[in-house]
């Protein structure tokens, strides 16, 4: 993906486009596979995007390359984008849900708390728009299913 450059004419110099979601890497692994003709190694990268007002994704990608892998993705992640539901930057009510191993508890806090969760149901919770939220992780310390496990809870608020 080519960066374009805007001129902004007002003070005479460049500026960057802004992105419609923003990006939070996950993770970064080595994968190796072995073949006959020796070791493969190659890239996978775990992103989850959201565009700040209720809506987020997550997406995997794996190449020779990190960079593609990143990219990758990315495209992944805006294929599977799915809606949730913010209610004064908290949500609706607590919520417990379970995905594979992986046990999660989001609980609604009052203004100015913040977002007090870890790993990443953090990076889940801030790219999707909540200010305020408590949340805890049980069992698995996966970070795909536990990201995974977030995003199911926040979609299944009725």
């Amino acid at each position: 993906m080519a960066v374009s450059w805007k001129k902004d004419t007002r003070k005479g110099w460049f500026q960057k486009p802004r992105k419609e979601f923003q990006e939070e890497l996950l993770a970064i692994d080595r994968v190796t596979r072995v073949t006959a003709g020796g070791r493969q190694l190659r890239f996978r990268a775990v992103m989850v995007i959201g565009d700040g007002k209720g809506r987020v994704g997550l997406g995997t990608g794996k190449s020779w390359e990190v960079v593609d892998a990143i990219a990758k993705a990315v495209a992944d992640a805006k294929k599977n984008l799915k809606t949730v539901r913010i209610e004064d930057g908290s949500i609706p009510y607590q919520i417990e849900n379970k995905y594979k191993a992986a046990r999660i508890m989001v609980h609604p806090a009052s203004k100015g708390t913040g977002v007090i969760a870890g790993g990443a149901m953090r990076k889940v919770l801030m790219v999707a728009g909540y200010q305020n939220v408590l949340a805890k992780r049980y069992g698995s310390s996966n970070l795909i299913n536990n990201a995974r496990a977030t995003i199911e809870a926040l979609t299944s608020f009725k």
